[in-house]
């Protein structure tokens, strides 16, 4: 015999819109419909004044011929090529030229965000100035100063020669590069993977270290061999080119290596010096915001300054800087859109010019959203895995 309970039998009794739960369904269902039957409504009002006017509308116009041409960056195009490959060539050289950026804005901003909390005097201020410097001075003004700094070189035959390595001229930057860039890529992607496996196997033997207190043996070795073995097998598998292309003076340019266009260095050095002065700040508020128990706990026992950095603060204060720095990271991938200011030919760009050429300002405008939404949902996704592998369960 079965005993139902006066709750339950409440709860059956409870007609659908009574139920909070089926209603909080209902009016989210009504919300959607309403927002999809008003797109519906605003795109069918602007393809018929398109067609009014005899314009054409739709995403056709991706497979015709292009007909212009666009600066140099890392992806060539010729005129010519569809509009599909020019938004590619535009959308390769945003993801590089970000990508690039965040790195050395990073490495910068680490760095200066530890020399603010220094003893020495001498580097705190120059870390205090720097900050001060290149935070509370416009991006777009920065990207235009280093293109005139790049543009007011001198020419490939009095150029500047550094260490015998690279030449600086107005022509940009021209340095050696490996004959097969595109295994080089490869190589670089393949080392990536192999820092993350090293990473995961070191918080792996850590949290095994923490629960059973057992260490594992060669660890470091291990490590090692982890970072080592995908760029390796890559570099291997891909018949272990080793070539190198070396720059050399011929007439009034040089032949060989690789040259970084000046609109690539403006726009490079604008974002990774600006960015890098934000990245100061949430490393230097994410170390002080460590409970000064826990670093008078450390100095008590006797860690060193470099263990107490990387077993006491650095951790805690992860949980801290991540959120604000991937914030700092989607800015800087909007901001790369500033490079039409001195011709780099980004997503922005590309885009700009696509809707000179075609005339379809909707179409090329909801492409050029909807991949920067996508970029930068990409690094928020990313960002939040990272934050949650960082986060103090105790917390």
């Amino acid at each position: 015999m079965s005993v139902t309970s006066p709750s339950t039998r409440a709860a059956a009794s409870v007609p659908p819109w009574r139920n909070p739960r089926v209603r909080a369904v209902f009016w989210q269902a009504l919300l959607l419909a309403v927002l999809g039957a008003l797109g519906l409504w605003l795109a069918t009002n602007a393809m018929d004044a398109l067609d009014r006017r005899g314009m054409t509308s739709g995403f056709g116009f991706l497979f015709d011929p292009a007909n212009f041409a666009l600066g140099e960056a890392f992806f060539a195009f010729s005129p010519g090529e569809s509009y599909l490959d020019a938004f590619l060539v535009g959308i390769g050289n945003t993801v590089l030229l970000s990508a690039v950026s965040i790195v050395t804005a990073s490495l910068i901003g680490v760095a200066l965000g530890f020399a603010r909390l220094s003893s020495n005097a001498l580097l705190a201020g120059f870390a205090k100035a720097y900050v001060e410097a290149f935070r509370n001075t416009p991006q777009l003004v920065q990207i235009v100063f280093w293109y005139s700094f790049f543009t007011l070189l001198p020419p490939p035959r009095q150029s500047w020669s550094l260490f015998g390595l690279g030449f600086a001229s107005n022509r940009g930057l021209t340095v050696p590069a490996p004959e097969q860039g595109g295994v080089a890529l490869l190589v670089l992607g393949a080392a990536c993977i192999g820092a993350a496996i090293a990473f995961v196997i070191g918080r792996r033997a850590d949290r095994r270290r923490r629960r059973t207190g057992l260490r594992i043996k060669g660890l470091a070795l291990l490590q090692i061999v982890a970072f080592l073995l995908p760029p390796l097998a890559v570099w291997l598998g891909l018949g272990a080119p080793a070539a190198w292309s070396v720059p050399v003076l011929r007439g009034f340019n040089y032949a060989g290596g690789a040259t970084l266009a000046p609109e690539f260095l403006a726009i490079y050095f604008g974002l990774s010096f600006y960015i890098a002065a934000f990245i100061a700040e949430i490393v230097r508020s994410g170390l002080v915001s460590v409970d000064a128990g826990q670093i008078e706990a450390a100095n008590a026992i006797g860690l060193s300054r470099s263990d107490l950095y990387r077993k006491v603060m650095v951790p805690q204060a992860l949980r801290v800087i991540v959120p604000p720095l991937a914030a700092q990271y989607v800015s800087l991938l909007k901001n790369s859109s500033l490079g039409v200011a001195v011709g780099y030919p980004d997503l922005f760009s590309v885009s700009n010019t696509a809707l000179t050429y075609s005339g379809r300002t909707i179409e090329v405008l909801s492409i050029m959203a909807v991949v920067y939404l996508l970029m930068c949902l990409a690094i928020g996704g990313v960002a939040n895995l990272v934050n949650r592998a960082v986060q103090i369960p105790e917390r």
